[in-house]
């Protein structure tokens, strides 16, 4: 099927409370300098007390309007990519429609953790061609911190909050979506799990109800082989080569992965957008906070070929390319 939507508007938003990584050493036995090497990561954003998912998405959602990139009328539907919901239900994106006061919206959340923003921009785009929805507000937001054990050395360092929102609405004259790839590895689903209701990972490690628990060795080793050969199979749709490529945005998980892709592919660095130097780990928010800024400040440019490429717990992975 023909793609007949594109992006009209991105917007993002992160909490002000910032996380350095000395203060992080005060907290667990690190430094900054065993951070950085590792992770490429030198602060987080910490969502307050009262602060949750729901509120950095409705943030973005104001930045997107303040920006005066798109407009909320006419969106029909709203999908939120998140792992970390304000409640088990209602959904995020019920508690959005609402205090966004959009009527005649269907409202619906997407759990792909890291591979969430891609899964929900394809799940957008698929409708949109169908001709099932004409609008869709598209949404990434985390709260990782509050279901982080920062008792855990590894893992305390890698996670922040933050949210980011696009709108991808109906064009036939200039779509944008090119081609999208998706694949999961379940059976590596224990290696990246937040604990939760069921006790069946037998002889894993459990730490208390709804915290992130990471295998940081095993999910580098699926990486690092899956999302190569998943964005080979993306651009080989797309009749494209890595070479043709002008911004890669994948999910920032840590910029040894991330470089170790690169690598992988051919894909020169400097081609390479990633939110986790100043944001850390975000999800599902992490790809779109890289692409406004690159959007702000002028680097990609319409008529651009963009790979976005997700990839995270479940173990799940997708990607969508796009010409902006």
């Amino acid at each position: 099927m023909q793609s007949r939507a594109r992006i009209s508007g991105i917007g993002v938003a992160v909490p002000e409370r910032v996380l350095t990584n000395y203060q992080l050493s005060t907290m667990v036995e690190t430094s900054d300098e065993w951070i950085v090497s590792r992770t490429g990561i030198r602060e987080r954003r910490v969502s307050g007390p009262d602060e949750f998912t729901s509120d950095l998405a409705l943030a973005a959602i104001r930045d997107l309007e303040a920006q005066g990139e798109g407009s909320l009328a006419g969106v029909d539907l709203i999908i939120v990519a998140t792992s970390t919901p304000d409640y088990g239900f209602p959904s995020v994106a019920c508690v959005l429609q609402d205090r966004l006061g959009l009527t005649d919206c269907g409202a619906i959340d997407v759990n792909a953790v890291c591979a969430g923003f891609t899964y929900a921009l394809h799940l957008a785009n698929g409708l949109i061609s169908a001709g099932l929805h004409r609008k869709v507000l598209v949404v990434g937001a985390e709260t990782l911190t509050k279901v982080t054990d920062y008792g855990e050395r590894s893992n305390c360092i890698l996670w922040g909050d933050g949210a980011g929102v696009v709108i991808v609405e109906v064009d036939d004259r200039r779509p944008m979506f090119l081609a999208a790839h998706l694949g999961s590895s379940g059976e590596g689903g224990r290696h990246l799990y937040r604990s939760g209701l069921s006790r069946r990972m037998a002889g894993l490690p459990l730490a208390g109800d709804g915290l992130i628990i990471q295998n940081g060795r095993e999910v580098y080793k699926w990486a690092v082989t899956a999302v190569p050969q998943g964005i080979e199979q993306l651009l080989k749709k797309a009749c494209l080569n890595a070479e043709d490529v002008d911004w890669f945005v994948p999910h920032s998980a840590n910029l040894r992965i991330l470089h170790a892709i690169c690598e992988r592919l051919g894909i020169r660095a400097d081609r390479l957008l990633s939110s986790v130097e100043l944001h850390g780990n975000t999800s599902s928010a992490s790809i779109p906070l890289a692409l406004a800024e690159a959007l702000r400040d002028g680097r990609i440019r319409p008529g651009q070929v963009i790979l976005l490429y997700g990839f995270g717990g479940g173990l799940v992975h997708a990607g969508v390319l796009l010409r902006w």
